[in-house]
């Protein structure tokens, strides 16, 4: 199993809701297709019985019991019977929670889809995150169109800006309600996830014919059933800069020292990758793996070790690492209701300079955190192809009727997996994977647990 699978074999539920029979024949069977031989053919449509397995270990088929069947996802792409009109259709897209690279590629690619292959014409963009639906805040709505978006993917962050924060799911469904939206693309992280299961049961309740469908965001990369988020490869990519500036600053003066501090809430991916693409990081410090700063085998001990021998080192933390040396209650909320991880990047710039202070050894510290440059910053190729991808599958899956699902790549292949499966739950590193393996044999980092 690849490192960011679940190694336990959970039972799920992952059928996707939908909000009736598709009748309608898909506009798209009019577009024209050749083969090499230059004949016509028919455009090839997906099924709805057509799924990717979920697990697709050996030890997985093989503990299945005999006639019951292993655990799939939907498999996504256009459908051949659609459930809405495109020609009275109205769409809204959404974008909440923090900057992410590629949130405007998402955007742009939903909009050229509905437009130029449904022939939508009413897509608007909701500003502000979701207090752009509460009348209160006063936030206009933003006509999206392809001369609109024709640009949006060369900037950074979200061109309908954002917001954090709860809103009430019966005031969210009364503007939708009130606006005639039948689709609402949700582009967001965990809080997007909570908020879109609120709003469909909100949507079910009034027995309302309203899709919703989530393109998930977060640039830690730790949404479960989501191999690899958008803005993850962009996020890597920057943070790798960050790390050639720490190292050029640690090889430049005596018994140097880099620490980069790098995103990762609840899991340490990006630092885990960062570390791996240049290998010149001597530390890795992530929150699934405990380590000490005092004693023996503790950070700070070790770090000497290295300058001893050495002369310099380099240190990746992942802003989530090393969180039991704050104080629960201590810590600040963000407006989603989120704890704010305690800041480890200064309390551990704080820490060496207190112990080398104490043993009376030169250092030369230097403190980089590019948080907010990476999340600002447009996204890179390969993270653009990916969110076109994205946009145009949530787009198939909208159009068929589907609903409270998020889009996923998995195991290769583009899938639908329903929102509530990922509310409330993260990917984390498996410090058994290949993965953390090789940071360990490539940065050469010993144990820092004290017995």
């Amino acid at each position: 199993m690849d490192d960011h699978t679940v190694k336990k074999f959970e039972t799920l539920d992952t059928r996707i809701a939908s909000l009736g029979e598709a009748k309608i024949d898909s506009v798209i069977r009019k577009v024209p297709m050749f083969n090499r031989q230059g004949e016509l053919v028919e455009k090839k449509f997906v099924d709805d019985s057509d799924h990717i397995l979920v697990y697709d270990s050996l030890d997985y088929l093989a503990q299945l019991k005999p006639g019951e069947e292993p655990l799939t996802f939907e498999l996504a792409g256009p459908r051949s019977k659609i459930f809405f009109d495109p020609s009275k259709l109205h769409c809204a897209i959404v974008t909440c929670g923090g900057l992410c690279p590629g949130i405007n590629d998402v955007i742009r690619a939903v909009v050229l889809e509905l437009h130029y292959l449904y022939h939508v014409r009413h897509i608007y963009g909701v500003r502000y995150g979701l207090q752009g639906f509460i009348p209160r805040f006063g936030h206009d709505l933003v006509e999206l169109t392809p001369k609109f978006v024709a640009d949006i993917h060369t900037f950074g962050g979200t061109i309908l800006s954002s917001s954090r924060g709860p809103q009430d799911p019966e005031d969210i469904v009364d503007a939708l309600d009130r606006l005639h939206i039948q689709i609402l693309f949700m582009v967001g992280g965990d809080g997007t996830l909570r908020a879109s299961h609120a709003i469909c049961e909100e949507i079910s309740r009034r027995q309302l014919k309203i899709a919703v469908v989530v393109v998930p965001k977060t640039i830690d990369n730790d949404i479960p059933f989501v191999s690899r988020s958008f803005g993850f490869d962009t996020a890597v990519e920057m943070a790798t800069q960050a790390i050639q500036t720490a190292h050029t600053e640690a090889l430049g003066a005596p018994n140097g020292i880099g620490l980069v501090k790098l995103m990762g809430r609840y899991s340490g991916f990006i630092t885990c990758h960062a570390a791996l693409a240049l290998r010149d990081v001597n530390f890795v410090l992530i929150p699934e793996a405990d380590f000490d700063i005092d004693g023996d085998y503790g950070l700070l001990d070790r770090l000497e070790a290295r300058l001893k021998s050495r002369g310099h080192a380099v240190i990746l933390v992942a802003e989530g690492a090393g969180q039991k040396y704050f104080k629960k209650e201590d810590l600040p909320k963000d407006p989603s209701g989120n704890v704010k991880p305690g800041d480890i990047g200064v309390y551990l710039a704080d820490r060496i300079k207190e112990h080398f202070h104490q043993r009376q050894m030169e250092i030369n510290l230097k403190y980089i955190d590019p948080s907010y440059l990476v999340r600002g910053m447009p996204a890179n190729t390969s993270d653009r192809v990916y969110c076109g991808f994205l946009g145009q599958y949530a787009v198939h899956a909208a159009m068929a009727g589907k609903t409270a699902m998020l889009v996923s790549r998995w195991h290769g292949h583009y899938v639908h997996v329903p929102a509530q499966l990922a509310v409330g739950r993260h990917k984390e590193v498996d410090l058994d994977s290949p993965l953390w393996r090789s940071v360990l044999e490539s940065t050469g980092q010993p144990p820092l647990k004290n017995p």
